[in-house]
């Protein structure tokens, strides 16, 4: 019988906050991989932790991945940890527990802090629906496709920055998506935690020259459902009726139905379409 594997999510600041159920785990399991050893050794000492610890990062997870896998197969039971906060999220852990359900592996994710909702809550911005997008991509192509998303997602975004990134991060923003509602939030659960309620304009002119310290999460309000559907219709009436109709024909869609998406889009009634049809 294989062991399992525990995703224990550790403090993002406050050490406090880990759980009994993270302590327990990490003290009974046979291994412990950490993104950081030297991170966690601090986590360990605090705690009286003597459990064996490992590496298991981005640099080594394809060669790592395998021989924990093999531990696993052979019945240990591993916890992995990421420096703070609930592995997998923006973090290699994901690699692993990919690896653990192609083995049927058992896994489990024990719950607690977690930056990005930490944040969210914080913000005052509409969490009903939001959507994660982690750091922004290194790559130029991948990042311009990230940001024209963004710039019509019409749900809170989260996004995670580095202070010597900050800046060229807001501008961007700012450029792409227009003077948004954002809160910039740094060092939560620390000492210095700081919320700053301001806009993409505002932040991006504030960080010009100044000194950035501390890891950051990025809460930007959504581009409001009323304005994107202002441009869509303002699109749409630049075709006449019977173009808008012929534009859902040519992507496979019957007459009636390209002509009830057509009165849709443009805000109008079936029958209009039809007498325009005539």
């Amino acid at each position: 019988m294989s062991g399992t594997l525990y995703l224990c999510a550790t403090p993002i600041g406050n050490l406090s906050d880990v759980t009994l159920r993270v302590l327990d785990t990490l003290r009974s399991v046979d291994l412990v991989v950490a993104e950081d050893t030297r991170v966690t050794r601090k986590l360990f000492a605090h705690f009286d932790i003597h459990t064996p610890l490992e590496s298991y990062h981005e640099h080594n997870a394809d060669e790592k991945g395998p021989q924990l896998i093999t531990r696993l197969l052979l019945g240990e039971d591993i916890a992995l940890v990421t420096d703070a906060g609930t592995p997998a999220i923006s973090d290699p852990g994901e690699k692993m527990v990919r690896l653990c359900i192609e083995e049927d592996i058992p896994v489990t994710s024990l719950p607690g802090p977690c930056a990005c909702i930490t944040a969210l809550t914080l913000s005052g911005m509409d969490a009903r629906r939001f959507v994660f997008e982690g750091f922004l991509p290194r790559d130029k192509k991948e990042q311009k496709e990230v940001l024209a998303s963004l710039a019509n997602e019409t749900r809170t975004a989260i996004l995670y920055e580095a202070p010597h990134r900050l800046k060229k991060t807001l501008e961007l923003l700012y450029k792409t998506l227009g003077d948004r509602e954002i809160a910039l939030c740094r060092e939560l659960t620390k000492k210095f935690e700081t919320v700053e309620r301001t806009t993409l304009e505002e932040a991006a002119e504030q960080t010009e020259g100044a000194e950035v310290r501390g890891e950051y999460v990025l809460v930007i309000a959504g581009r409001p459902a009323d304005e994107k559907k202002a441009e869509e219709r303002a699109a749409w009436e630049m075709l006449s009726i019977e173009e808008h109709v012929a534009l859902y024909e040519t992507d496979g869609h019957d007459r009636k139905e390209a002509m009830r998406l057509a009165a849709k889009d443009r805000g109008i009634s079936r029958r209009d379409v039809y007498n325009a049809l005539l």
